[in-house]
């Protein structure tokens, strides 16, 4: 049975779809079989791994008018499918209100095709509404991007309050995976403070792996492509290769 890991932080900019795209494909390199579900309306998910045209997205599953195995595709990268995301999803948190138990309609979804992954990644919109709270309410664990830079904490506290709310209300198994630090460039000494900072505050559980600031990484992208497979040596392939790893010996 798969494990639904969401990727989440309501403050833009963390590298939250980056961490989404190329953990998805570094656990797919390392055998496991992966979906990567866009609950993001501005699909980036989706353009990262070079998907742009399908007829149907997560969007309708949501509003209930498709199955979630209708909307799934191949990737060009071995052991990773997708579920892609539209602009339409933003319209979904008002057609959702009305909707009972709208809170587990992705919930509901993702059980019809657990069984067919090892790892599902939910990669979420910058926000705690309607759409991030379906995918709290999904998942079995939750891993936390977030910068190395001055403002780093700055909405985590507020975040992890919004996970033990929906722990206690919506999803009792849910927990968080770890803190992930990102964007972190060794040179700049505020960088390396908010890491000391984080690591030794002794309040979140934190990731040995440290996400580089690279080129590669934002290069990728724009040719629909995962680092990893954009290119393997770089600085930021071998850092969420690394962090795959990390996590898969955490599962045991």
């Amino acid at each position: 049975m798969g494990k639904i890991i969401a990727i989440a932080n309501q403050k833009g900019g963390v590298g939250k779809t980056t961490t989404a795209i190329n953990l998805a494909s570094s656990l797919a390199i390392l055998d496991k079989k992966t979906l990567l579900i866009d609950m993001d309306p501005q699909a980036n998910a989706s353009g990262g791994l070079g998907i742009t045209e399908y007829e149907e997205s997560i969007y309708d599953v949501m509003v209930g008018e498709t199955e979630l195995s209708s909307i799934i595709v191949p990737t060009n990268e071995s052991n990773l499918m997708l579920a892609p995301s539209t602009i339409d999803l933003v319209g979904a948190e008002i057609e959702l209100i009305d909707f009972d138990e709208r809170e587990f309609v992705l919930s509901k979804a993702v059980k019809t095709i657990k069984d067919d992954y090892d790892y599902i990644i939910l990669d979420c919109q910058p926000s705690l509404g309607i759409i991030t709270v379906n995918a709290l309410a999904a998942a079995d664990s939750v891993i936390i991007p977030i910068q190395c830079e001055v403002f780093a904490l700055q909405g985590l506290n507020k975040l992890t309050e919004t996970i033990e709310l929906v722990k206690d209300s919506l999803n009792p198994k849910l927990t968080i995976e770890g803190i992930l630090l990102s964007m972190f460039d060794q040179r700049l000494r505020m960088a390396n403070m908010v890491v000391d900072e984080i690591k030794n505050s002794g309040n979140y559980k934190v990731f040995d792996t440290i996400i580089h600031r690279n080129t590669k990484v934002a290069e990728a992208p724009m040719v629909g492509q995962s680092v990893i497979h954009y290119d393997v040596k770089s600085t930021g392939a071998q850092n969420y290769l690394s962090l795959a790893s990390e996590f898969i010996a955490n599962q045991n």
